[in-house]
């Protein structure tokens, strides 16, 4: 039997706001940020975290939300599929990333992040740095394409090794 006293209070901020929260002890970051928080964008897979549906940014690092415990994220920033901007998803669109949607959130967040960290480009393929995103329908072309389509035009045309 549960009740409000066995609840913690944590506070974080996500998409650029500090919230404080109300957490059971057992809350995973995706519950925290689905159930109490309502952002549904970041979607469940697997729950064991091996197919990347679920990565948010936590400090700017690509984790699985279904893998962090709640309380984990006190005083951390998580950055949701939510916090991007539309318009930079249009690679995407154009190379047939979408289909089914079910791994979009995470492989939006994971291309996000190698986006903003272009030198990692230099060390690892675009198909390495995306390993952590399963994706039953694409078979991967439309996605490394869009990701290498918008690095291109990030960098002035100069990357990238699929």
């Amino acid at each position: 039997m549960s009740n409000d006293t066995s609840r913690l209070s944590i506070e974080l901020t996500i998409n650029g706001e500090s919230r404080t929260v109300r957490i059971r002890p057992q809350d995973r970051l995706l519950d925290l940020l689905r159930e109490s928080l309502g952002l549904v964008g970041t979607k469940e897979g697997c729950g064991e975290g091996e197919c990347g549906a679920c990565t948010v940014l936590m400090d700017g690092l690509p984790v699985n939300s279904c893998l962090v415990p709640a309380f984990q994220a006190r005083g951390r920033t998580i950055e949701t599929v939510e916090s991007f901007d539309s318009e930079k998803l249009i690679h995407f669109l154009r190379s047939g990333m979408t289909q089914c949607g079910a791994c979009t959130p995470g492989v939006v967040v994971t291309a996000n992040w190698i986006r903003a960290n272009p030198e990692l480009a230099d060390s690892f393929s675009l198909r390495e740095l995306m390993a952590g995103n399963l994706c039953r329908c694409t078979g991967y072309d439309g996605i490394i394409d869009g990701l290498s389509d918008s690095m291109n035009e990030d960098r002035g045309g100069s990357c990238c090794k699929s």
